[in-house]
């Protein structure tokens, strides 16, 4: 397993236990003391899970099992990996604090940290599969379907 995609993955997992962690809290406030949290906690939590979490996860598998680039090919490159898997961590971690942080605090520019940091998300996860997408193609599959193997 190369380095990037064991660094996806375990970063993937640290964002499951902000998100945990956090999910626990606003459960505990909730059940035992009747506070219903906060959206922007909400907003927080689900970005440490749903994008922390799965989405590092999921790329760091595909980076894993999708076949290798062909010879010569020209859109794959190793170092793309290494910009996404830094602008998705960098949006995340941006996204996840402000948006604690917009819990107990207001000012105009926290929104707008928010906002660039989600567009930061967007960008890395639309960069990561117009990279990929030479990668997402039949390797050895293609031969034994031709010999009538079905899936």
């Amino acid at each position: 397993m190369h380095s990037i995609v064991r660094r996806f993955i375990k970063t993937g997992v640290v964002f499951l236990a902000l998100g945990l962690a956090l999910g626990l809290y606003m459960l505990a406030r909730r059940e035992l003391l009747g506070i219903w949290p906060h959206p922007y906690l909400v907003s927080a939590h689900a970005h440490a899970v749903l994008v922390g979490f799965v989405m590092f996860l999921i790329l760091g598998v595909a980076l894993w099992i999708f076949p290798r680039p062909r010879k010569g090919d020209k859109q794959y490159r190793p170092e793309y990996a290494e910009i996404v898997y830094w602008t998705l961590l960098l949006s995340t971690c941006l996204r996840f604090l402000f948006e604690l942080l917009r819990a107990w605090a207001t000012p105009p520019w926290f929104g707008w940290v928010v906002f660039l940091a989600g567009l930061g998300q967007t960008v890395g996860l639309v960069f990561f599969f117009v990279t990929m997408w030479p990668r997402i193609r039949a390797a050895g599959s293609k031969m034994r379907e031709a010999t009538g193997e079905r899936f």
